[in-house]
């Protein structure tokens, strides 16, 4: 699903530069060109080599960003006007003990931004940690201590002491606050857990009485104990920092837990507390950070109280990396065009990079990994992106944005277009999506998402667009949950998901996983265009009003389109409850609400918890199980609602290949002639080959590593192995 783009060409002041029209937003992008033809003083040097009492010449450059950025203030104090600016950083590693900061002080112009940026060809590394030096490392050797490592580890694992080498602040064991962790090549390290691929499962939930005895409980949400059918817990006896991570009751939460005890005879746990959703057999949960359980290369532990690292080393000729920077490695706070781009940010214990506030800040063609919690945070602003860039084995989310006004309805104009995100949410597995998204009027498109153990996209607000994105393998270590998700309020309208193609995502265990997740009455969303391949429930609308599911192609799915009346059977619908708050909130029944949703000016007129005015029109089902999702979903206590609560029209459903141009190759165009324009001769053509990246002059890599494959370990059935792109 990858291509390219033509660039169009305008001259400014003599200098050619490219542009790209990212919907209503026309950006100034290729300005390489630009700041070569500007005077020499315009442009400032940074080098390894360099000090920062030079003049930041190429000759005399400067060794650090901040010298670089010092002297840009300090010109155009002394010069105000003076145009843009570009920071060439010279190839190397530049490891960071501080944020790299900029501010409005430090903004640039419209057409002539203040840009950092590597030397042509070279490879610039902003590292937010330590490397692992050999000479640390020596052969384990203590007879207690290989006593309890595998046997197949004595003699692998090496040890060391990192109090020796001045570190000392480890952090604590946590899903997601800032830790010491280990990385090497950009990828996580895991912490020595067991098993190592996959999971153990609760047998029987027991519940402790006053007596301290454990007894058998059905289904108790508050019991602390459990049962467990593997032997392997025997041998944890003596570890002392042993955390526990599961889903203990639900497929959509997850919690560490620390153990109390372990009865290896009656083959029970006891945690220190019951877990936040209780426990409930059949659930799933790991051990982590156990000394014993290191037994493959990469894997590590560390003695938080004598400051020894254990580890299995890696592949031999990589460089290991630990992680010591708490605070972003680089945060614009109000700055105006300004341009970071095409540089690799890497081991940190938080966040990666901070875009908040201002205006026209853009990150470009960066790669962004080995990132302790969220890789991009962007905070409120305007025309904001981030485009082009790589984004992997981060702890928590991708890219987390805010910023538009969803009281007055106006657009943020930020976007996050063409980037390649995968192998994230590595802690805390759930609500950590590839992109996250809060307020009003952003856009994404164009990325490509991937492997990953909960939500590719997740969004709350209004007038979002969600289109053109290739997503596979994601929802791989859940349940109950979606690739695309929203939930819970009737006010986030007008949000549009078009043009995606969706495939290959495991079926899950209990409840399954779903497409596009319209969960507890979200309403309002535009499902259009798209394709489905592969997966249980493409779209799923959980009580909501005023969904639109249009132009859709379903392919080998279950449940192609799911309605429920839920919103009339549970009590957190009732009047007094936070859906009706929310109404209020935004003055659902007075502009812009009113004028831009006029069906939620009337929802009270009508009965807010009945799902009305739902549409699912010109779609194509084949080889899938369709039923009609209106009459699934009517029982007895709703017959006297007389309209119906989805408008079901030229909907196709065949198990005829309808036309399809390689269908054994993922190509799901439809030709000239399929039968679908003739059985549907309102369809519109689906833009399936400009699904997914595209290469540009700000592509992090190309080709990217898609990453298709079958062999990833999940819950559900397998899935069937995807080819590789083109």
């Amino acid at each position: 699903m990858m291509k390219t783009r033509d660039w169009a060409a305008v001259r400014v002041g003599g200098c050619l530069i490219s542009i790209l029209t990212l919907g209503c937003l026309t950006l100034e992008l290729e300005i390489g060109d630009l700041f070569a033809a500007l005077q020499e003083q315009r442009v400032l040097y940074v080098a390894t080599h360099g000090d920062d009492a030079n003049p930041g010449t190429p000759e005399a450059p400067f060794a650090t960003l901040e010298a670089a950025r010092d002297a840009i203030r300090a010109r155009k104090q002394n010069e105000p006007g003076v145009p843009g600016f570009i920071v060439l950083v010279g190839e190397g590693d530049y490891y960071r003990t501080q944020t790299f900061q900029l501010g409005q002080a430090d903004s640039g112009q419209p057409y002539a931004p203040v840009v950092y940026r590597p030397y042509p060809g070279g490879e610039v590394r902003l590292i937010g940690g330590v490397e692992l030096e050999p000479d640390w490392c020596t052969r384990v050797r203590d007879p207690a201590i290989l006593e309890r490592l595998p046997e197949i580890a004595r003699g692998r694992v090496v040890q060391a002491d990192l109090k020796a080498q001045g570190l000392e602040d480890y952090g604590e064991m946590s899903i997601s606050g800032p830790m010491l962790e280990l990385f090497c090549n950009g990828k996580r390290l895991p912490l020595a857990r067991y098993p190592n691929d996959g999971w153990m499962y609760i047998d029987q939930v027991l519940k402790t009485g006053d007596s301290g005895q454990t007894q058998l409980v059905d289904e108790d949400k508050q019991g602390q104990a459990f049962q467990y059918t593997d032997a392997r817990p025997g041998r944890w006896l003596d570890a002392n920092e042993l955390e526990l991570h599961g889903f203990w009751y639900f497929g959509w939460t997850d919690e560490h837990c620390k153990i109390d005890h372990i009865d290896p005879e009656n083959k029970t746990i006891t945690l220190d507390h019951v877990p936040g959703g209780g426990m409930r057999k059949g659930q799933w949960f790991r051990a982590l950070n156990l000394l014993e359980e290191i037994d493959q290369p990469g894997e590590w532990y560390l003695d938080r109280a004598t400051g020894v690292l254990y580890l299995w080393p890696p592949w031999s000729k990589h460089h290991v990396y630990l992680s010591t920077l708490g605070e972003p490695l680089l945060a614009l706070d109000g700055a105006e065009h300004v341009t970071f781009r095409d540089m690799t940010l890497e081991v940190t214990r938080g966040v990666g990079v901070v875009l908040g506030g201002g205006t026209h800040q853009l990150l470009a063609g960066c790669t962004l990994r080995a990132i302790g919690s969220t890789a991009v945070v962007m905070d409120h602003g305007t025309y904001n992106g981030v485009l082009g860039c790589d984004i992997h084995d981060a702890g928590m989310m991708g890219i987390r944005l805010s910023g538009g006004n969803r009281y007055t309805l106006q657009p943020s104009g930020n976007y996050i277009v063409n980037n390649h995100i995968h192998h994230y949410a590595q802690r805390k597995k759930v609500y950590q999506p590839a992109v996250r998204l809060y307020g009003c009027g952003h856009r994404v498109a164009h990325n490509l998402i991937h492997d990953a153990p909960h939500q590719a996209i997740g969004y709350d607000g209004n007038d979002h667009v969600i289109e053109f994105n290739e997503i596979h393998h994601v929802v791989l270590e859940s349940a109950d949950a979606g690739v695309l998700y929203t939930g819970c309020n009737w006010t986030w309208r007008g949000n549009v998901v078009r043009h995606n193609f969706i495939h290959h995502i495991p079926h899950g265990p209990g409840l399954g996983t779903v497409g596009v997740y319209l969960d507890d009455c979200c309403s309002s969303t535009d499902i259009i265009g798209n394709v489905f391949y592969d997966m249980l429930k493409p779209t799923f609308i959980g009580g909501g009003r005023d969904n639109t599911i249009a132009n859709n192609l379903f392919i080998e799915c279950e449940v192609p389109v799911y309605l429920d009346n839920r919103g009339l059977r549970w009590d957190h619908f009732r009047p007094d409850g936070p859906m009706y708050d929310e109404l209020k909130r935004v003055h659902h029944d007075q502009p812009p609400y009113a004028e831009r949703y006029p069906a939620l000016a009337r929802i009270l007129d009508e009965i807010p918890q009945a799902p009305l005015g739902n549409v699912c029109i010109n779609n194509v089902s084949y080889n899938s199980t369709w039923r009609d999702p209106e009459q699934f979903c009517r029982d007895t206590s709703d017959k006297h609602i007389d309209r119906p609560y989805m408008r079901l029209e030229n909907n196709y459903i065949t198990d005829n290949d309808p036309g399809f141009l390689d269908p054994a190759a993922m190509d799901f165009a439809l030709k000239d002639d399929s039968v679908v324009y003739q059985e549907i001769p309102d369809f519109q053509p689906i833009p399936f080959h400009n699904i997914g990246l595209y290469q540009d002059a700000y592509r992090a890599t190309w080709p990217p590593d898609n990453q298709k494959r079958d062999d990833r370990p999940g819950l559900g059935s397998p899935n069937a192995q995807a080819p590789a792109s083109p």
